[in-house]
């Protein structure tokens, strides 16, 4: 037991020197708490609150030392940068997603979130026709009366108490993009229940692993109950994606082949549409890679949007003031009728917007991104090693002293002030940063304002915003206190 004790020890000292010699002067300090193999890991172990709690910590203290630090990670060392032009900087050099993704690759492959920057590369010139302005307008009808299914289910909540709005936003979600993008009508359909919570145990799985790093190599994950639960999801979650790409595939056999197809011929051109037009007629995409994209837009089509409009009825909700701006706007473009938000009302509801952009400031639905640094990176004050994980906190950027003394409010006003934005244009990223931006950012935005505008007309909302608990399973997500009350108005 004793030469066991001295062998640890020695191996300890042995690694400690190690990491002394090898490392480079220039590179960040690293953030305080790191012990010996372990890192900062003890600091991370613990459920998704606790992760969150870490994180903003971590990026409070780092706005002290440049807003960049070093980290451990068991016996990986890692940097995390919380200043927008570092973020910027790194994120336009090294556009290769960390290894961390890899986690997430059983469910969604090389999709454009997780893929090989080789893949992505080739795969966005592709998908971008799916999502330019032209195809995105004819959209408007489905956003109209997805917007009404959600002011009507919510209608039985009127009245009688707090309620959890996340439940209907994420439905709701699921089926607008089912509808729009993928081109099938899953709206009656015991699948996107299944969908929804699957996706959501699917996420706290993979939080799981992170951050007990003896799990990260797939050769001990295998052995883990984590893994059980995992597969599990994965049945559900493919068996979705199947499913919408077999059911699109038939309705587009049928039209086809019959001489004049009973199914209705659509207004626009689904994003599946472009999948299987790119598969079957051109043989660019093989079908592993057409589910992949269904796998990657479903999840990033509906998860996002759910949580920011969630968030957003809760600050509206907190305040008062801004709500009722928000109202009078409504009211001033839309008028007194009842009628359907159109493509030209959308550049008028600037309050909605502003709204809607401070509401993804304060709570940062994807607020870390990973890259890996395939090569050394010079920034203001460091320089990074190539060969390791940057994180970038999103959300430190959102809520960096630049923004002001008032960087913790909600206060959409910012966002229509000269002069009360930061000068830093990278400071607002909650689409991600660089050129790997979201593809989808203004199918959001544009599904977003319709649906806002719609309950903003129908509902007056209270809410606490000072009573959410916040946890981050890969995007962030209350734990508990976000649910709100409405009345009808």
């Amino acid at each position: 037991m004793a030469m066991f004790v001295v062998t640890v020890c020695a191996a300890c000292v042995s690694y400690l020197v190690w990491r002394l010699m090898t490392r480079k002067t220039t590179e960040p300090p690293f953030f305080p708490g790191w012990w010996p193999i372990l890192g900062h890991a003890p600091a991370l172990i613990g459920d998704s609150c606790k992760l969150w709690n870490g994180v903003n910590d971590l990026a409070k203290q780092s706005y002290d030392i440049g807003g960049v630090v070093s980290i451990g990670i068991g016996p990986r060392t890692a940097y995390v940068i919380s200043d927008p032009d570092d973020s910027f900087t790194v994120a336009n050099s090294c556009f290769e997603k960390d290894d961390f993704y890899d986690i997430a690759k059983p469910w969604l492959g090389e999709g454009l979130v997780t893929g090989k920057y080789s893949i992505w590369k080739n795969h966005r010139k592709l998908l971008n026709p799916a999502f330019s302005q032209i195809l995105l307008d004819t959209f408007m009808g489905v956003f109209n009366s997805q917007s009404r299914k959600l002011v009507k289910d919510m209608e039985k909540e009127a009245g009688k108490g707090l309620f959890d709005h996340w439940t209907y936003t994420r439905h709701n979600a699921l089926e607008t993009i089912c509808l729009t993008a993928l081109g099938v009508d899953f709206t009656d359909s015991n699948l996107n229940s299944e969908y929804v919570e699957a996706a959501e145990l699917i996420f706290y799985t993979m939080v799981e692993r992170f951050t007990k790093f003896w799990w990260h190599s797939p050769y001990t994950f295998a052995w883990s109950n984590v893994k059980k639960k995992q597969d599990a999801c994965l049945k559900i979650l493919h068996n979705m994606s199947n499913t919408v790409l077999q059911k699109r595939k038939s309705e587009l056999s049928s039209s086809v082949c019959a001489e004049e197809s009973e199914i209705p011929r659509k207004k626009y051109k689904p994003f599946l549409d472009l999948l299987l037009e790119l598969s079957i007629e051109k043989g660019v995409l093989n079908d592993g890679e057409v589910r992949e994209h269904v796998d990657t837009i479903i999840v990033g089509g509906h998860d996002t949007s759910a949580s920011v409009l969630m968030f957003t009825m809760i600050l509206l909700g907190s305040h008062p003031e801004a709500q009722e701006k928000a109202f009078a706007e409504v009211l001033e473009v839309l008028g007194d009728e009842d009628r359907d938000v159109e493509k030209a009302d959308l550049s008028k509801l600037v309050y909605l917007e502003a709204v809607l952009k401070e509401s993804m400031r304060v709570f940062t639905i994807v607020p870390v991104l990973a890259r890996k640094l395939d090569k050394d990176v010079k920034l203001k004050n460091y320089t990074l090693s190539a060969g390791r994980t940057c994180f970038l906190f999103v959300f430190g950027l959102h809520k960096h002293p630049m923004w002001g003394p008032d960087v913790d409010e909600f206060r959409p006003e910012r966002w229509l002030e000269p002069g009360q934005l930061p000068d830093n244009p990278n400071a607002f990223a909650a689409f991600s940063v660089g050129r790997r931006q979201c593809i989808g950012k203004a199918y959001a935005l544009m599904s977003m304002k319709t649906t806002l505008a719609h309950v903003m007309r129908h509902y007056k909302i209270k809410a606490d915003h000072t009573k959410v608990r916040l946890k981050l399973d890969v995007m962030l997500k209350p734990d508990a206190g976000h649910c709100i009350s409405i009345e009808r108005r």
